[in-house]
C-alpha cells in the first residue's frame, strides 16, 4: 500500500478540525481558516485529493473523530494518553498554558494552585485536562464542555486554560488576573491513526519539518492573527 491510499483511503483527505482552539483554527463552521486548515489544504494539495474539513468545538471531539476512523488527520496537542493511538509528527506551534484566579486568591504562582481544596476548572478532553490529570497530586479537577463557565458558575479556585483565550477572559471580566508562569508548553501537532504505515508517519514528520522550514506555518499564524504563538523548534 502506497502513501496516498493509506493516509486517505476514501480518496479524500478528512481533517478534523477543532474550533475550540482559537490559536489554530477560526471563523465559522462553515467558513473555517487558520493555520490548521491552511495544513490540511497545502497537505491535500500535495497529496493531489480533495479536502474535507470536519469541524469540532472540543479536542475531545476531534480526537475521537480520528480514533474511530472518521478522519484521517488532526491537530492536537501531544500527549502520552492521546499517543496511544494517535502517531504523532513533532510539534509545528507552542502554547502556553495557564491558570486563572480571582483577583484576591492566594495563589500565586502554578505551584501554589495543586494544593487540597482548590478546585480546577477545565475542559475535558483538553490538553491541559490529560497534563494535569497525570501531574496534580492534590487538587481537584472539574471537567466541563467548557472550564471557563464552570470556573464562574460555581465560584471555583481556579481554571486552566490556553494564554490567548484565557487573557482575553481576564480582559473583559473585573476581579480576576492570570497566574505566571505558565503551568504547560502545549505542543501542538500533527496526528494520524497509529495503525498508518511507518512511511506514511515519516511522510507527515518530513511535511510538518518542511512547512516549519520555509514559513509557512509563521505566515499562516500571521495571517489568522496569531501574532504571539510561536512556531516550534525544527525536530532533532
Amino acid at each position: 500500500m502506497d502513501i496516498l491510499s493509506d493516509l486517505t483511503p476514501t480518496g479524500i483527505l478528512r481533517a478534523s478540525i477543532n474550533l475550540g482552539n482559537p490559536v489554530l483554527a477560526q471563523g465559522t463552521e462553515t467558513n473555517p481558516s487558520g493555520v490548521t486548515v491552511d495544513i490540511a489544504r497545502e497537505l491535500g494539495t500535495r497529496l493531489g485529493v480533495p479536502v474535507e474539513l470536519l469541524r469540532f468545538h472540543a479536542a475531545r471531539e476531534s480526537f475521537e473523530a480520528v480514533s474511530r476512523g472518521s478522519a484521517d488527520i488532526c491537530f492536537l496537542a501531544i500527549e502520552p494518553a492521546r499517543a496511544e493511538t494517535i502517531a504523532f509528527t513533532a510539534p509545528y506551534v507552542v502554547i502556553e498554558g495557564v491558570f486563572v484566579v480571582a483577583e484576591g486568591s492566594c495563589i500565586t504562582s502554578p505551584t501554589d494552585v495543586d494544593q487540597p481544596g482548590v478546585r480546577i476548572g477545565v475542559n475535558e478532553g483538553s490538553a491541559y485536562d490529560l497534563f494535569l490529570s497525570r501531574t496534580l497530586t492534590h487538587a481537584q479537577l472539574v471537567r466541563a464542555s467548557d472550564g471557563v463557565l464552570a470556573f464562574t458558575e460555581h465560584q471555583l479556585e481556579a481554571t486552566a486554560g490556553i494564554r490567548q483565550p484565557m487573557e482575553a477572559f481576564v480582559a473583559s471580566h473585573r476581579g480576576l488576573r492570570l497566574v505566571e508562569p505558565r503551568f504547560m508548553e502545549i505542543q501542538q501537532a500533527v496526528g494520524t491513526p497509529r495503525i498508518r504505515q511507518v512511511a506514511t508517519i515519516s511522510f507527515l514528520h518530513t511535511f510538518v519539518e518542511e512547512l516549519k522550514a520555509d514559513g509557512f506555518i509563521a505566515n499562516a499564524l500571521y495571517r489568522s492573527g496569531q501574532y504571539d504563538a510561536s512556531v516550534a523548534p525544527p525536530a532533532a
